[in-house]
């Protein structure tokens, strides 16, 4: 910060009012890159430019060129002006949550025939079903509900079909589809099942016992040992998620422990006195921890939906303002086995930050001297998110691509995405403006967040092809692209006026481009192979331009192979598809 720039801020703090509100810091582009609260404005604005600050905090101050304040009435508005700006503007230092995937709950659907499923990203307000959880080992999760299905026949189908199904035929559904229930069969069911998941086991553990003793009886030993390993597993898991309270509470508790400018945070998800799991999170952070310990605790509960009925936090935090904007009851426990279980959570997430502090440090410092030195080289007043792009295909053929996301040069696999080709050209320039064109318009149109920066695979040919998309689309994203040479190793930066920019090979930057690159290429790959390899001819079918889930059903249920529908004429594809549709989809069946 130069001389100069302290000397104006130092005038502007003198006219700050000592009132709650929201600042926004700003950098010399006039960009917002921190967000913050303060029930004193004056005294919070004070404390950046004044002593001595370290780490993260002492990198954004370096950054900091202005400021801008609104106040507010009450300490809860400036909380929620907080969290509407930093939706509004993603600033570069506010906390943001890698792992942006929600946690998979278990549900038991309110229908006259139950459904038993795992369903993410809930909406508790509209939400009539019951739901157990959250599960953050996700196979846990998958494992119980197959176990359950295996012992109680509810119905498995979303909507009820005309026939019975294979599950009625091997004892997994008591055929709903053409016989009437008895609803005291489906309520014993129920009670049973809902006893389970909330931690009693009594009732599943004597009809997996008796069924285990009728099959070995019966000599039927292969099933005898799988009945056995489903005990096994019901027992290991209860014994792992007991916890040492003597009533049946539920809530989650926020445990944390901060050092070098990092914040570890642990969650315990506590359901009928069971620990269903936990979860970890760590970061750099700023020197206020209660501030961001509060924005992350909102950002969790956005980004999960669901709100259990009481969490608990330590001391440290102004419950009453967390309780007022969440809307449920935030408790501070002083004494007892909760504030027992709060102080174990903590010594988690110190355990954990001591584990992993080293390479969280130099993985932190190595991402942003590459997204500085990225920045500086394409001239770009901000770079967070980065969507880079890649093709695959076999000998012209089932054409496929993949976008994956970087936010500060670290994968944010929640928001890649996997492309199916549809057009007629099938080479890769074609294939690049497709889903380009496919991308960017569902950006513009949906108002889905659009990247600081678009990297191609590939030279000044790529980079052509989507400047060519985003002008006819009138959208201004930089972009690059990484060239490879005749050994197929990156070798130069493209920019978007086409220039070679040389990168050191023993640079983060080169490193972290490298490791996008293997990243989208991988991804790519895989979904590439993994739809070939289904073998199935419903993968194939997959494959088809202008072929979607309703019309690769109805096609199933017409033709029933692929041999009938390459004997197909036109005529009869078309009682199933549209004229165009079913054009493509012969020239697609000759290829294969």
């Amino acid at each position: 910060m130069s001389e100069e720039t302290k000397k104006y801020i130092k005038e502007k703090l003198k006219l700050v009012p000592t009132k709650p509100g929201s600042y926004q810091m700003k950098n010399k582009d006039g960009i917002i890159i921190y967000v913050g609260k303060a029930k004193n404005l004056k005294n919070r604005l004070k404390s950046y430019f004044t002593g001595t600050v370290t780490g993260k905090t002492a990198m954004l101050v370096n950054d900091i060129v202005d400021f801008e304040y609104i106040v507010t009435s009450t300490e809860l508005e400036s909380l929620i002006l907080e969290i509407t700006l930093i939706k509004k503007y993603d600033p570069k230092y506010n906390i943001l949550l890698k792992d942006d995937k929600s946690y998979p709950y278990i549900e038991l659907t309110n229908e006259k025939y139950p459904r038993l499923k795992i369903v993410r990203n809930i909406n508790r307000k509209k939400h009539k079903s019951r739901l157990f959880g959250p599960y953050p080992n996700v196979t846990a999760a998958r494992k119980t509900v197959n176990m359950l299905h295996r012992v109680y026949p509810l119905r498995k189908c979303e909507n009820i079909k005309k026939e019975l199904c294979l599950y009625y035929h091997i004892g997994e559904c008591l055929g709903y589809c053409e016989r009437e229930v008895d609803s005291k069969v489906t309520e014993s069911m129920i009670q049973e099942i809902t006893s389970f998941l909330h931690g009693n086991s009594t009732f599943l553990v004597k009809k997996l016992t008796d069924e285990m003793m009728k099959a070995s009886e019966a000599l039927n030993f292969e099933k005898a040992i799988e009945l056995k390993e489903m005990l096994q597993d019901i027992e290991i898991t209860l014994t792992k998620q007991k916890i040492d309270l003597n009533k049946n509470y539920n809530f989650d508790l926020f445990g944390f422990y901060q050092d070098n400018n990092f914040l570890s945070v642990v969650v315990f998800y506590i359901r009928e006195g069971l620990l269903f799991g936990k979860h970890l999170d760590i970061f750099t952070s700023l020197e206020n921890v209660e501030e961001e310990l509060l924005n992350y605790i909102i950002h969790f509960y956005e980004k999960n939906n669901i709100l259990p009925k009481e969490i608990i936090v330590p001391e440290i935090i102004d419950s009453e303002l967390l309780s007022s904007y969440l809307g449920i009851k935030v408790s501070i426990p002083q004494r007892g086995d909760i504030k027992k279980l709060l102080d174990l959570s903590c010594d988690n997430a110190k355990i954990a930050l001591l584990e992993r502090y080293e390479n969280i440090q130099k993985d932190e410092q190595n991402r942003f001297e590459a997204e500085r030195e990225l920045q500086e080289l394409l001239h770009l007043d901000k770079l967070t998110r980065i969507e880079t792009f890649d093709n695959s295909h076999l000998f012209g053929t089932f054409y496929v691509a993949g976008m994956v996301v970087f936010d500060h040069f670290e994968p944010n696999r929640n928001e890649y995405r996997k492309f199916k080709i549809q057009t007629d050209v099938k080479d890769d320039l074609s294939a690049m403006k497709e889903v380009i064109y496919r991308r960017y318009f569902k950006v513009l149109m949906e108002e889905v967040i659009a990247p600081d920066l678009i990297i191609v695979d590939g030279g000044e040919l790529q980079i052509e092809a989507a400047k060519e998309v985003l002008s006819s689309l009138h959208l201004s994203i930089p972009l690059c692209g990484l060239k490879k040479n005749d050994k197929h190793k990156t070798s130069v930066l493209v920019n978007s006026d086409l220039e070679e920019i040389e990168i050191d090979k023993d640079s983060n930057l080169f490193i972290f481009l490298n490791k996008i690159q293997e990243e989208v290429h991988r991804y790519a790959i895989t979904y590439h192979r993994n739809m070939r390899s289904k073998g199935s001819l419903a993968s194939l079918l997959d494959m088809a331009p202008g072929i979607g889930e309703v019309r690769r059903r109805e096609l199933l249920k017409k033709f029933g192979s692929l041999k009938k529908m390459r004997e197909a004429s036109l005529e009869e594809l078309e009682t199933v598809l549209t004229h165009d549709v079913a054009l493509k989809f012969m020239d697609y069946l000759k290829e294969l």
